[in-house]
């Protein structure tokens, strides 16, 4: 049932008015030892077995294991004092408990891709729920539906379902590396987005623990409980066990294409286009952009000297941006020339840049596999581990082309395979889901997201302040009041809680506006229901009323 909220305000204060302060410690401790002692002696089950700390040998391989940016695996960076890898949902509730008695914070990871390295790194002392042991997938092909635990990767999720189907797919991310249940708990888009829109749109139910250890299902947690976490980081209110998911239907042949354009070839009158062609296009077709930088020659020959007289192309001597029109068509390719030399003739699009592919080849390829490639290379959870800073934005007018020249500059200053400039367009089912019906907000009105990626690696200093520089470029072009950002690639630039005291409605709603918009207020409410006192936290976490 959803509660109005007046009604939700009253219990609050209810709550905190009857409420015990149940998770500080009479005596905290941040000993590893006497934590230890704790999780053993209130563990009904053999928990020792899956306790790491730093004694242990493998305590670095565990920890390291799931770092997939690169950033926080130095000698500096934090480390948890007791890993835990449960086995067992009752062994949750015993490092929760444990948790609370020693007044010790529990980070939670599942695919371990968080962009700030929230799930394993805090700056007070804490202890990492490693979730990677539960795992289990149980696709139903009749039903058309998969109850997924939290330690499962996407790679392993597409995996399992084109076991027991070739028809059947789910629209979430495309990398398939990444955690299945972070990624839908913030959102979770794909190539299926526009058909069908995120993985959270398509949650039929959920098995959470919550600060008081119980667990809950959607109908004992509640629909305001279950909204919030579809969307709105379900670490803000409890560890998620597992999703019931529901799979969505895709031909048994579809086409992938890719047409690439340089800056000399016309890439920004093409791109300049593809802002609102894109968004318009039928439901299924997906088509985004992916722009890098790459030598004219090779790196070793000399460079080319081309006078700057201010357009785009003539900045960066030996280099250039490679503009990659990268997408996907729910059907054959015969269907998809007819169609896009009618609405977008710009791109070019030809029969042999078009690929006939089956589903889980089309995963392999968006994954960066080739289509020879076996689907079991999507179990591999390992791949592809790099440092780096990340920012996104939100665009609901087309940028003009001086924009992009703008852009193309700020690109340019950095060498190739340092950056990564993705345009996802939104449209479709997109825009047909109201902005409330999750905490996920961007719907109508978005032409696309930007996502900005560089490689910290070599003179970090130096590539935080060139992402910082073309995200204030890019200021006049993007969403304003507030600019916009997606929850999945939190940004601590936005701002953070305070991680040594109460944070204040106020402090976090500098970032939360920018993920959630009004929908944050609404999560600040539940969260003020479900976890008064804010055992579930860390740096961009949703903070109870205070």
């Amino acid at each position: 049932m959803k509660i109005p909220v007046r009604s939700m305000l009253s219990m609050i204060f209810c709550l905190l008015f009857l409420s015990t302060f149940s998770s500080a410690a009479t005596n905290p401790s941040y000993s590893a030892q006497d934590f230890v002692k704790c999780l053993t002696r209130s563990s009904s089950s053999s928990i020792s077995q899956v306790i790491y700390t730093s004694q242990n040998s493998t305590y670095t391989s565990v920890l390291k294991f799931s770092i997939n940016n690169l950033r926080f695996d130095t000698p500096s960076t934090p480390k948890p004092i007791v890993i835990v890898k449960p086995v067992h949902e009752s062994q949750i509730q015993t490092v929760i408990y444990c948790c609370k008695k020693h007044d010790i914070q529990m980070r939670i990871r599942g695919g371990g891709h968080d962009y700030e390295g929230v799930s394993y790194v805090a700056h007070v002392p804490f202890m990492l729920l490693d979730m990677i042991n539960l795992r289990s997938i149980k696709v139903d092909p009749v039903k058309a539906t998969a109850w997924v635990e939290a330690g499962a990767t996407l790679g392993e999720l597409y995996y399992r379902i084109s076991e027991k189907s070739d028809t059947l797919g789910f629209p979430a991310g495309i990398w398939s590396t990444v955690g299945v249940s972070g990624l839908v708990s913030g959102g979770g888009y794909g190539t299926l987005r526009r058909k069908y829109g995120l993985a959270a749109d398509n949650v039929l139910d959920a098995r959470l623990i919550d600060a008081n250890g119980r667990i809950l299902d959607r109908k004992s947690m509640g629909e305001d409980l279950f909204w919030a976490i579809r969307g709105g980081g379900a670490s803000s209110f409890g560890v998620i066990l597992s999703w019931k998911l529901r799979l969505v239907y895709v031909p048994k042949i579809i086409t992938v294409f890719q047409v690439t354009r340089t800056l000399e070839q016309n890439a920004t009158e093409v791109l300049h286009r593809w802002q609102t062609v894109a968004p318009r296009l039928p439901k299924d077709v997906e088509l985004r952009i992916a722009a890098n930088t790459i030598w004219k020659n090779l790196p070793n020959e000399p460079q080319k000297t081309v006078q700057d007289d201010g357009s785009a192309g003539s900045v960066g001597d030996n280099k250039t941006v490679s503009v990659n029109f990268i997408g996907q068509y729910l059907g054959r390719k015969e269907r998809l020339l007819s169609m896009m030399n009618k609405r977008f003739p710009e791109l070019g699009l030809v029969a042999d840049s078009c690929f006939e592919v089956s589903y889980i080849q089309s995963i392999l390829v968006f994954s960066l596999f080739s289509l020879t490639d076996s689907p079991l290379g999507l179990l591999n959870r390992t791949a592809y581990k790099i440092p780096f800073k990340a920012k996104s934005d939100y665009v609901d007018k087309p940028i003009p082309k001086e924009g992009l020249e703008g852009i193309w500059k700020i690109l340019l200053e950095q060498d190739p395979g340092r950056i990564n400039f993705l345009l996802t367009s939104y449209g479709g089912k997109m825009a047909e889901i109201s902005e409330s019906a999750i905490p996920f907000p961007h719907r109508a009105g978005t032409l696309y997201m930007m996502y900005m990626r560089v490689r910290t690696d070599g003179d970090t200093s130096d590539a935080m302040k060139w992402i910082r520089g073309l995200h204030k470029y890019l200021t006049p072009y993007v969403t304003n009041s507030p600019r916009t950002a997606y929850r999945n690639y939190n940004d601590f630039d936005l701002g953070v809680n305070n991680p040594h005291g109460p944070t204040s409605y106020k402090q976090a709603s500098k970032w939360g506006r920018k993920y959630f918009k009004n929908n944050f207020d609404r999560l600040v409410i539940v969260k003020s229901i479900v976890d008064p006192h804010n055992f579930f936290r860390h740096e961009q976490s949703i903070p109870p009323f205070a």
